[in-house]
């Protein structure tokens, strides 16, 4: 009597090398969260966003909440770029001061996903403090970049200025014009 026949076994598909699918759910997430806000992000729409499997999101991070501290650096990390390059550029006080208005007229307004990345990092660190983090990471390097040219007690009086009118135009349904932007922050500093 003859046993059952051994089944031949299954070829197993080759892995997908993917060394770059960390950072593409982490942008995922940025658009998700700029979507969606962080209320609306889940594992699933991020990793649909990045066109991975669902299972790809708990292999990289440990949770959503890890996923959102990740993502929001790196959206700080980027904003803090251009602080420091158009801080970096001035050559001295009154340039210092165009470049700030340039950065909130162009920079920080200009882009309609980061600012909505910037309200919703601002909203979710009232609650989380992992995300306090990130922020206070964002407002130490935003400081520092300002002191190149404004004593520390400036530097901090303008970061919240800044905050305060990205805040102020994101919100309004009346935003402010670069022309009162300018002469905000020109009162302050001169």
């Amino acid at each position: 009597m003859s046993g059952p026949t051994p089944r031949s076994p299954v070829p197993r598909r080759p892995r997908r090398h993917d060394p770059g699918r960390r950072d593409r759910l982490i942008d995922a997430a940025l658009t998700v969260i700029a979507e969606r806000g962080v209320a609306g992000t889940t594992h699933r729409e991020i990793a649909r966003a990045a066109d991975v499997p669902l299972g790809s999101m708990t292999y990289h991070f440990a949770s959503l909440d890890e996923v959102l501290a990740e993502a929001f650096t790196r959206h700080a990390d980027s904003v803090a770029r251009v602080f420091d390059e158009r801080l970096s550029a001035a050559r001295d006080r009154d340039a210092a001061i165009e470049a700030v208005i340039t950065l909130v007229s162009d920079d920080l307004l200009g882009a309609r996903q980061d600012l909505v990345l910037s309200v919703e990092l601002y909203v979710a660190a009232a609650r989380n403090p992992a995300l306090r983090t990130v922020t206070q990471a964002w407002m130490a390097r935003s400081r520092q970049a300002l002191e190149r040219h404004f004593d520390a007690t400036t530097a901090r009086e303008l970061d919240a200025l800044i905050e305060g009118l990205v805040l102020h135009s994101a919100l309004s349904t009346d935003p402010m014009t670069p022309e009162q932007i300018r002469h905000a922050i020109c009162r302050h500093l001169r």
